[in-house]
């Protein structure tokens, strides 16, 4: 199967490629950091070197991007599975944190998987089969304590995600919305935090991994995962 990540360079985008390409599937990767996407490309092709494996850096904040790797993908492939990763993370209160912080955050977080999944999604209509993830957040599910216009972006990611899976249950097509709780990944590198009281990206990858292996008949709509000893 042809799977499209964006956000793989790093954390959960890369440990859900090094699942993917273990189990033999073609990658179709994107970040927006030029070197880091090519040390990530590098470190695959060792690991996994008879997986194909092709890359593109895009900042996919920006639409132009967006778009210009969407062809890209549409050029090369028939995208099977798509994992819109994208995104990042800026602590803040709504009283006062930066003027355009939130379109900051709309624009990676949500507009990056909405043009994404828009463009890609007539070729999974043609062939009546695809899997569309999209990596939401536990701050999708409750308000989070300094999470400001981040929690905003991820509640309407997963918005997102409702709505889409309502429209494609009878395409073929599924939809799983993934709400991560703290998994330990270079932002926390510094914090202070056990690397043990929080979960490793490859909790995650291995959930959407099976996820993506059942039936036609079964999609699993939701994956909530949060540490044994429960949210910081």
């Amino acid at each position: 199967m042809n799977i499209v990540i964006t956000g793989a360079s790093k954390g959960i985008g890369f440990a859900i490629a090094e699942i993917f390409a273990a189990n033999g599937h073609d990658l179709y990767l994107t970040s927006k950091t030029p070197l880091s996407l090519e040390t990530a490309v590098a470190s695959l092709r060792k690991q996994f070197p008879t997986v194909k494996l092709e890359a593109m850096s895009a900042d996919l904040s920006i639409q132009k991007e967006v778009t210009a790797f969407a062809n890209w993908c549409l050029e090369k492939t028939q995208p099977h599975i798509l994992i819109n990763n994208a995104g990042y993370f800026v602590p803040g209160k709504l009283q006062d944190e930066a003027d355009g912080q939130l379109q900051n955050q709309l624009n990676t977080n949500l507009f990056s998987a909405y043009h994404l999944t828009r463009a890609l999604l007539p070729s999974m209509l043609t062939s009546k089969m695809g899997h569309i993830f999209n990596i939401c957040s536990i701050a999708s599910l409750q308000a989070y304590e300094n999470g400001g216009a981040y929690s905003i972006s991820k509640f309407a990611l997963l918005g997102f995600s409702k709505n889409l899976r309502l429209e494609l249950k009878d395409k073929g097509i599924k939809v799983t919305a993934v709400c991560p709780g703290a998994v330990y990944t270079n932002s926390w590198s510094g914090s202070g935090v056990d690397p043990k009281r929080i979960m490793e990206s490859s909790d995650i990858a291995k959930m959407i991994y099976t996820t993506s292996q059942l039936s036609p008949q079964a999609v699993v709509e939701d994956i909530v995962m949060r540490p044994q000893l429960g949210d910081l």
